[in-house]
């Protein structure tokens, strides 16, 4: 190799980096920028009574949005409770044991339409098959668009964080006895732990911001429900129907809810690497 295309070869790779870098940190900027005045418009909104009371009246200050909080925590947890068995189990599928095919080749491809497709779509997708014929709206309704966001994620992640472990690791489980599915249960889900977890809180996190697809599943109430054949109240959405209100005591409240939204995502976030890295370390 000549001076000169080495010396080209190494301007070109410099260039790479240095573009790199500074889409990397104009990237972190806007991020830093966006928590920023996440955190610095949303802590005034934060006090005892966000956290215990109902929404005060349209125009009244005070009040909570304390059945927002209970009532995305109950579709997040029904949502997780669907999407993450039933993705992984999928995902476990495409990789142990329908590799090649016609049927794993359809369900990738579904799944690869599903990580695509806007979130509002699913939630029409829901209103027609659950709400409609059940006549009204839901927290089930709510649960279901939201699993169903999170399945291709899931489905996706677990199937290639399952082919990362080696096949050596397969056979030699399966050569001191052990049925296949208990290699799969016992050693293979072990040595994926990690990827599939983070996995699980990309999806998790997803679904926490989705506003669309709960106006047309589970809309929003002003009141306590445990019920989930009944409407139920939402952080994204309060956020939502506040941000586009005329009172600044509802801003405020908006922005409070995001921040708590925030929060909450980076400490399931933190919560799940601090149990991964406990499990891997014992």
């Amino acid at each position: 190799m000549t001076g000169f295309h080495y010396t080209k070869r190494k301007v070109f790779n410099y260039a790479a980096q240095t573009a790199s870098l500074l889409c990397a940190v104009c990237g972190i900027a806007f991020l830093f920028w966006i928590l920023k005045d996440v955190a610095v418009l949303g802590a005034g909104g934060l006090d005892f009574s966000f956290f215990t009371e109902l929404p005060a009246p349209p125009g009244e200050a005070g009040g909570g949005m304390a059945n927002a909080i209970t009532g995305t925590l109950l579709i997040t947890v029904i949502a997780t409770a669907i999407g993450v068995p039933s993705g992984i189990l999928a995902g476990t599928y495409l990789s142990e044991y329908g590799r090649g095919g016609r049927v794993a080749a359809t369900v990738r491809f579904i799944a690869d339409i599903l990580v695509a497709a806007p979130s509002i779509v699913i939630g029409i997708f829901v209103y027609a098959i659950i709400v409609r014929p059940a006549g009204g709206f839901s927290t089930i309704a709510g649960a279901m668009a939201l699993a169903i966001i999170m399945l291709p994620v899931v489905i996706r992640t677990a199937e290639e964080m399952l082919k990362l472990v080696p096949d050596a690791t397969r056979e030699a489980a399966l050569a001191l006895g052990a049925p296949h599915w208990k290699v799969t249960v016992l050693v293979v889900y072990r040595g994926a732990l990690r990827g599939i977890t983070t996995g699980v809180m990309l999806a998790v996190a997803r679904v926490s911001g989705e506003t669309a697809p709960l106006l047309f599943t589970s809309f929003n109430n002003a009141y306590w429900n445990w019920k989930l054949n009944e409407p139920t109240a939402t952080l994204t959405v309060t956020i939502f129907n506040y941000a586009m209100g005329p009172y600044e005591e509802w801003h405020a409240k908006a922005w409070a809810a995001a921040l708590l939204i925030t929060a909450g995502v980076l400490f399931v976030t933190l919560a799940a690497r601090l149990v991964v890295r406990g499990r891997s370390g014992s």
